[in-house]
């Protein structure tokens, strides 16, 4: 059968459809699939010849399940067993193996085994059979995945509006495995290693940090920045301000580590990908638009700003809008979903940082038969991988159980993770956000309005630990940094309400380092200048926290659109 006959032109019924080419599918999975019985044979011949080879070709064939032919499979399967235990493998030893699994009958029995012995004159081209039987091999694979995506197509075509999602996330996982399978890559020596970091060091040359900048001097300077290839946890409870910091930091790593304050001239931007899985994009902007512009996002969500508010909005609005952040809220993705997601955004935007917000709330493949902590456990290991396979640091942010508030002094620790299975053994870094002032929200004493307030709590109102319980690279400790409600923005903590300076401290090195962090009063920008353009009214829509515990400063209850009436006159 020619192959021209598989595709011969087919009337589309559609109105207005031409006639297309349409590849007849019982005849194109009625072929033969790829495979190379020589190559088969000739490298079983190839190591009974010289049992080392299969040092240079077991990378390449693992097991004998790659091979087409199920008698070559097993007879491949027995060398490998038999050298693995002997460190030799020749016609005498197969032969004992293959009698003693029952198996040597149906594999030949000894004149076939002779016969493989003579198929070739050496061993020399061992390596290339190998080759040719694991290309054959994924080829296979790719037949076997088309056709369960086709079975997988037409069987839940009924299976409700997410039916073709599901087929496509599955798909995509068949793909991705098959194409994750090549182990090709060579290992590079020490010397090439050695030669790459003395550049890294050289390039360095004394900067605080060698990576990505966070925005936050105190942050950067313990983590050195956000490193290639890093997992980096960022775990606190529901409302404690994780979504916001997360923000932050992807606000300042798009502008180079600048933050709205800083004096210096924005340089070097790295692209963010963001995913968030808890609020839509329209609180997520709401809340860039605040932070950006210092105006209180109460006011944002209500529409009541004055003129000198949207001043400072425009202003925001137009240095956001160069800002190469990539925003994805797509509700109750799987994890297989986010990974191809973020392969297309580094292939198009070339992005240098993902957010993802939050672990807890990605799925896998495997919920439906596994327990929700093995389910945890592999989504912590596919994210983990995603950072290497695109060698960009990934901050994942991740909910804390109810440990912390049983415990006196209401400190995190890494076992307070929820579900957390391997979350902290796969992170590279795990940060606890902490301010204890949540703890205490509804008290007398920790109410400023209140004539019972303490006056001695009236510093720790805004102060916010970001506890750093794990670096595999680096020192553990505390970074402080003030929590602005009202524009949902940290900063770095400056110790005007102690009379003190903050700083943060090096458990590996004992040391205590203090920095002077500016007062948040955002400069004019060095954007477009909207002073004399004419104020327009826009209504704002953000999305809800799906999230417990939500508070006025997460974006949830009603959304909010307004006219000019409830806007006050220009």
């Amino acid at each position: 059968m020619s192959d021209s006959t598989m595709f011969e032109p087919k009337p589309d019924s559609r109105r207005g459809s031409s006639r297309r080419e349409v590849p007849d599918m019982g005849r194109l999975f009625d072929r033969t699939p790829p495979h190379h019985i020589d190559a088969e044979r000739s490298l079983i011949g190839s190591i009974l010849l010289d049992p080392a080879v299969l040092n240079d070709v077991v990378e390449l064939i693992p097991n004998g399940e790659l091979f087409y032919q199920e008698s070559h499979g097993t007879i491949y399967q027995t060398l490998v067993e038999t050298y693995e235990a002997h460190q030799t493998g020749d016609l005498v030893q197969l032969t004992e193996s293959l009698r003693a699994k029952g198996v040597f009958d149906q594999v030949g029995g000894a004149g076939y085994l002779m016969e493989l012995a003579e198929a070739v004159p050496s061993a020399a081209n061992a390596v290339y059979y190998a080759k040719r039987i694991a290309d054959s091999a994924r080829l296979r694979k790719l037949i076997d995945a088309a056709g369960q995506i086709l079975y997988d197509a037409y069987n839940q075509g009924g299976g409700g509006i997410d039916a073709a999602k599901s087929v496509i996330d599955l798909a995509e996982k068949r793909i991705f495995d098959i194409a994750s399978e090549d182990i090709n890559a060579e290992p590079e020596t020490l010397r090439e290693l050695l030669l790459a970091e003395m550049e890294r060091i050289e390039q360095a040359d004394g900067k605080a940090v060698s990576g990505i900048s966070t925005g936050f001097k105190d942050l950067d300077e313990m983590l050195s920045g956000l490193q290639p290839e890093e997992m980096v946890i960022l775990a606190a409870r529901p409302s404690m301000g994780k979504t916001a910091i997360a923000l932050n930091i992807a606000e300042q790593i798009a502008f180079g580590g600048a933050t709205p304050w800083s004096p210096r001239k924005i340089n070097n931007p790295v692209a963010v990908g963001v995913f968030s899985l808890e609020m839509a994009r329209g609180a997520l902007v709401q809340r860039l638009l605040s932070a950006r512009s210092g105006v209180d996002s109460n006011q944002l969500r209500t529409g009541r700003v004055n003129d000198s508010e949207w001043d400072k909005l425009h202003r925001a609005s137009a240095e956001l809008a160069e800002a190469p952040i990539y925003i994805d809220d797509t509700p109750g993705m799987t994890v297989l979903t986010m990974r191809a997601k973020a392969r297309r955004m580094k292939q198009r935007h070339n992005i240098g940082c993902i957010v993802i917000d939050y672990l807890q709330l990605l799925s896998s493949p495997s919920s439906a038969r596994e327990s929700r902590q093995v389910e945890v456990s592999e989504i912590s290991r596919s994210i983990k991988a995603l950072a290497r396979e695109l060698r960009v640091p990934v901050i994942c942010l991740a909910q804390l159980n109810r440990g912390a508030e049983q415990r006196e002094g209401n400190r995190p620790k890494m076992s307070d993770l929820r579900e957390s299975g391997s979350i902290e053994q796969d992170a590279d870094v795990v940060m606890l956000l902490h301010r204890e002032s949540y703890y205490h929200r509804g008290e007398p004493a920790w109410d400023p309005t209140s004539p019972e307030f303490d006056e001695d709590n009236r510093e720790k109102l805004n102060l916010t630990e970001l506890i750093i319980a794990k670096q595999r690279n680096g020192p553990t400790g505390t970074v402080k940094l003030t929590w602005d409600a009202g524009t949902v923005r940290f900063k770095t903590h400056d110790g005007v309400h102690t009379g003190g300076s903050y700083g943060f401290s090096k458990e590996m090195e004992g040391g205590s380092y203090g920095f002077d962090g500016p007062d948040f009063d955002p400069a004019p920008a060095s954007g477009p200048d909207f002073s004399d353009a004419p104020v327009q009214r826009h209504s704002f829509a953000p999305g809800k926290k799906s999230g417990p515990e939500a508070d006025f400063r997460d974006g949830s209850g009603n959304d909010v659109s307004f006219d000019d009436e409830e806007l006050p006159p220009f």
